[in-house]
């Protein structure tokens, strides 16, 4: 009780960003956080991700410059240095004026001049690491944080400051599964079947599924989430097909199987629905190998199977969902064995009590 008195007119500032990986667990934690909090501030970039889904909340958002590195691109990371000096400056304004006494960063290249604006006026920071392995944004702001929280066991170890708590998870409700059904134009006769790339989609992925539609939906309902911009040309009335959702829960409620990439957030969410899946990671060179690493461990875990983009084809879809479908209950309970909420109390208890 004494904490809850002291969090009366105080400021929490969220940030993370660049995919909606870095902005879903801030959007899962801020129901809680509205108990503790007067105020809560988002800053993220002008045109990222973020500033759309936060544009759905009630949440006041503030755009900052933002730098990403970006390997192959050397001329552009020249720039760098200023663009970083400039973000960091506009964030301290931020944090200034609306009198922050905690950050939280979940994450991505937009955090780290927040993260550094915080530092350097001494407001407490928290933050949280998704992946397997450490991206480069939370390497860097690590040592400038109280703690960092890791989804995965082991990643804590590998992190400055690093502690385990899990994946920041939305608490499932219950859905009126009948309704979201009717509202989708989706039936009881066969079963649902999500297909996602993430917030970005997969090409690769869709492609491969475009291939095999005529065959899936013999057997199963898809939802196809194939990202902002993407393209499958395939018209039936098992298949439906959407850029993107901001309705993942209730999506999730209403899913029998999975094929997904291997964003872990996305994996957690699903594993937390009870939802058998089938992970199709980003490969390293797209990527910096997280998803990889994710999907390995979910696998050994017994969590999923695992589908790699190297092998992808009609065929290796087909066996590998009908593996999917021997193993669903086994897969099913590992993971009510294996994933909890228990992230959410952790992270909020640690941001109240080095709230200043």
């Amino acid at each position: 009780m004494h904490i809850l008195i002291e969090m009366k007119n105080k400021t929490i500032i969220l940030t993370g960003g660049g995919t909606a990986g870095h902005v879903t667990p801030n959007l899962n934690l801020i129901p809680d956080l509205k108990k503790h909090f007067d105020k809560i501030i988002y800053i993220g970039s002008k045109t990222g991700i973020e500033k759309s889904l936060i544009s759905q909340t009630n949440i006041e958002y503030h755009e900052i410059t933002t730098c990403k590195f970006v390997r192959k691109k050397i001329i552009c990371n020249l720039l760098i240095p200023f663009k970083l000096t400039k973000g960091i400056n506009e964030a301290k304004k931020i944090l200034k004026e609306n009198k922050a006494n905690v950050i939280f960063s979940k994450g991505g290249f937009v955090s780290v001049p927040v993260v550094m604006a915080g530092k350097k006026l001494k407001i407490p920071i928290i933050a949280h690491e998704s992946d397997k392995s450490p991206g480069l944004a939370n390497k860097i702001c690590a040592k400038k944080c109280k703690i960092v929280f890791t989804s995965f066991e082991d990643t804590a170890s590998k992190i400055k400051n690093g502690q385990y708590s899990g994946p920041p998870l939305a608490p499932i409700k219950n859905n009126n599964r009948e309704q979201i059904k009717k509202d989708l134009n989706l039936h009881n006769n066969k079963p649902v079947l999500l297909i996602t790339g993430g917030s970005s989609g997969a090409v690769a992925l869709n492609k491969a599924i475009e291939q095999i539609l005529p065959e899936l939906t013999k057997e199963y309902q898809v939802i196809h989430l194939v990202g902002k911009g993407n393209n499958v040309n395939y018209e039936n009335k098992e298949y439906h097909k959407y850029e993107y959702s901001n309705q993942m829960p209730q999506l999730m409620s209403i899913t029998d199987y999975a094929i997904t990439r291997g964003g872990s957030n996305t994996i957690f969410e699903l594993a937390n629905h009870r939802i058998p899946m089938i992970i199709v990671p980003l490969p390293k060179g797209n990527s910096r190998g997280d998803q990889e690493e994710n999907a390995i461990y979910f696998e050994k875990k017994g969590l999923s199977l695992t589908l790699w983009q190297k092998n992808l084809s009609p065929t290796s879809i087909t066996q590998t969902l009908k593996d999917l479908q021997k193993m669903s209950k086994t897969i099913q309970k590992n993971q009510s064995n294996q994933i909890n909420n228990e992230a959410n109390n952790k992270i909020i208890k640690a941001i109240l009590e080095n709230a200043k």
